[in-house]
């Protein structure tokens, strides 16, 4: 009888360590940061547009991803161990001393977020001479302002979250925000008092694709490929509902409300006038 009950169990074991084995489980590590609409993975409810892009890829693949939230430097780190499977949001233009960008597999972008540079609207148009004090949530890399924060011309304030950048703008204890157009319009409609702030144009900005990224699950990462490339609909209707604005949209609009020529807006090329 109990050669019989330990062979049951054994099958049992057998059966369900099978079933696990053949189970697409993976875990995203995520930036710990409330970046919404984008992602906010600490949420319970709603983890934001790249979440929702994921979920509903694994509904149509059968994979299950578990998310797991990390300091931004973490992140890679994590990866290169092997503790995670993903990472997200990642980009192949961002340098980290961790992993090389050649040994990774970028999945096409998810979104794509309109990072630039915050100010009091009656402080917009002044062009980038006129930011000595700078915020920046802390993890993240002032690329377009390095050479002025190296040369001593930008001071740079690194903050713990978006409301504590929001204040020291409002406070004028810094000249500017560095911070993604969608989140801050998000963290604006929830804080009223900060509804005076924009994006210059005459600051650095850019569109930035956000993708997930591996480096041994490749073939996950083509099937999302797939599944982005085959179902523009859906995809489009999940960043509708974000309201996910895009620098398109938005040139003609800032560029009319700050009174600004084509010329007048920022460019990475373009010298600075120092």
């Amino acid at each position: 009888m109990k050669q019989r009950i330990a062979a049951s169990l054994f099958i049992i074991c057998g059966l369900l360590c099978s079933s696990y084995a053949l189970a697409e489980r993976f875990i995203v590590g995520a930036q710990n940061l409330t970046y919404f609409p984008h992602y906010d993975f600490e949420s319970d409810v709603d983890k934001g547009v790249g979440w929702a892009i994921l979920e509903a890829f694994s509904e149509a693949s059968d994979h299950e991803f578990i998310y797991v939230n990390l300091p931004i430097r973490r992140l890679q780190m994590e990866l290169a161990k092997g503790n995670i499977d993903f990472v997200y949001p990642d980009n192949p233009r961002w340098y980290n001393s961790i992993t090389n960008t050649d040994d990774k597999t970028f999945s096409l972008p998810l979104t794509y977020t309109v990072t630039g540079t915050m100010v009091k609207k009656d402080k917009a148009g002044k062009g980038i001479d006129s930011i000595k004090q700078l915020a920046m949530p802390l993890g993240f890399t002032p690329v377009n302002w390095q050479q002025r924060i190296n040369n001593g011309d930008t001071q740079l304030t690194a903050v713990q979250d978006i409301p504590q950048g929001l204040a020291l703008l409002q406070q004028e204890r810094v000249d500017a925000l560095d911070l993604e157009y969608n989140v801050a319009r998000h963290s604006i409609s929830r804080l009223s008092r900060y509804d005076d702030i924009t994006l210059d144009l005459t600051l650095p900005h850019n569109e930035i694709p956000f993708s997930l990224s591996t480096l041994n699950n490749k073939k996950v990462i083509d099937e999302l490929n797939t599944f982005i490339a085959t179902n523009p609909t859906l995809i489009a209707s999940i960043i509708e509902k974000y309201e996910i604005a895009y620098l398109s949209e938005l040139y003609p609009i800032l560029m009319h409300e700050q009174g600004l020529a084509p010329d007048e807006v920022w460019s990475k090329e373009a010298p600075a006038n120092n």
